[in-house]
């Protein structure tokens, strides 16, 4: 077989063969196929779709491309979550310790930010010495002493998906909804866990716009993981509002430990215990609270054997960018809309995304939120924090913020939309 023939058949709106499926993940992987026929291939499909077929084939590829893990010896149950990404969605960093805390195993395989969107390995790697990579005895070790582990992919753990993974956050693929499904359950599924929530955004600032795509995304994955016998179940999340009051890497940890002090937003501790709850009943532990063991300290002791079983201190100051630029409120009023897509990209162009996959992130950089939908504002009030290590990128992370919000006058009701919009299973 060739590139070309395959990217021919999907751009003239064919079904790939399982034999060209095969064959195109294997030879990615190798070498063989080069990244630039890939983005073709990966367009053609953003373009084009694929069947149920077709993805359960591309996703059984991308597992085979690697070696698959085994949990079997803990005493545990393991449970894992995926966010499909989000702005402000720091819901991984407190929610990993408190589902601990409870009894579960959480093997959390997580990723770097895609487009707008942050990335949880790139929000802890701004705590200092704190290490993402781990060899799969290392994983398995802070696994066992601690409850959870929070770290990149192994190489050998479906590595197509990884190479693919980098491939798409630059070449405008990220939204495929086929490449998002494979992309997540093939890691889950040769992860080994025996339980899986899903997290899918919807909204201006996640890649699911409307919540007809968000339940197909939804459906497609949770019928991949059952296939495969993973217990999977998906909460539909709004993604239309940055969660909680920061986007950005070393902020959101900031934001994430005060959610373990038993602070925090209410919207980001809200969705953290909802999304436990579901990890636990999915994992069949029933009579763990947590709300309570985040409330009493106990997920937060999780919390701090966690980053120093992978290198980090806890106690460490976190990075601050050098700069700081406010946007203050034009006008007085009711603050009706806040835009995360628009807040997302401004996030990542004052540093804290990247735009080739070889490129660093600022840990300091990002957006400080001063209010939230609903909230009253006035006329020359704080309402971001703009933060970068490079000030000559302020002028350009303005202009996203340019309609990035809405003030009603005051008195004008608000009607604010729930976090968990619906759930699938």
């Amino acid at each position: 077989m060739d590139a070309i023939s395959v990217i021919r058949t999907k751009r003239d709106r064919g079904e790939l063969s399982p034999e060209q499926i095969d064959w195109v993940i294997d030879a990615y992987t190798r070498g063989e196929v080069a990244d630039e026929q890939m983005s073709s291939l990966a367009m053609a499909i953003l373009l084009n779709g694929m069947n149920r077929t077709e993805i359960a084939r591309w996703t059984a590829a991308m597992i085979a491309s690697g070696e698959r893990m085994d949990f079997s010896s803990l005493s545990r149950p393991t449970a894992d979550k995926h966010s499909t990404g989000g702005v402000g969605d720091k819901i991984t960093l407190p929610l990993a310790p408190l589902v601990a805390a409870c009894g579960a195993a959480v093997p959390q395989l997580s990723g770097r930010g895609l487009g707008h969107t942050g990335g949880t390995l790139d929000k802890l790697e701004s705590i200092p010495g704190w290490r993402a990579l781990l060899s799969n005895e290392e994983m398995l070790h802070v696994l066992d002493t601690t409850g959870a582990v929070i770290c990149a992919a192994g190489d050998g753990l479906a590595p197509a998906d990884k190479k693919l993974y980098a491939l798409r956050d630059v070449t405008g693929t990220v939204e495929a909804i086929p490449l998002i499904a494979s992309s997540i359950m093939s890691k889950k599924i040769a992860e080994g866990t025996g339980s899986l929530v899903l997290d899918v955004k919807v909204g201006s600032g996640a890649f699911m716009k409307t919540i007809e795509d968000a339940r197909e995304l939804a459906s497609t994955m949770v019928a991949l993981g059952t296939d495969s016998g993973v217990r999977t179940v998906a909460l539909l999340t709004d993604m239309s509002t940055p969660l909680g009051l920061t986007a950005g890497n070393a902020l959101e940890v900031r934001e994430s430990v005060e959610v373990l002090a038993g602070g925090g937003p209410a919207d980001v501790v809200e969705l953290t215990v909802a999304l436990a709850r579901e990890m636990l009943d999915a994992a069949g532990i029933k009579d763990a609270d947590p709300a309570k063991a985040l409330a009493d300290g106990t997920a937060m002791d999780v919390w701090r054997r966690m980053i120093a079983a992978q290198g980090g201190d806890p106690d460490a100051t976190l990075p601050v960018a050098r700069e700081q630029h406010v946007l203050t409120a034009p006008a007085s009023g009711v603050l009706t809309r806040l835009d995360a897509y628009a807040v997302g990209v401004a996030a990542w162009r004052l540093g804290a995304g990247r735009a080739r996959k070889e490129d660093p992130v600022q840990a300091g950089a990002g957006i400080e939120l001063h209010a939230k939908p609903g909230d009253t504002v006035t006329a020359g009030q704080p309402l971001l924090t703009l933060h970068t290590d490079t000030p000559e990128k302020f002028a350009y992370a303005q202009q996203s913020l340019d309609s990035a919000w809405d003030i009603a006058p005051a008195g004008t009701a608000h009607e604010s939309t729930p976090i968990v919009l619906d759930r699938i299973a």
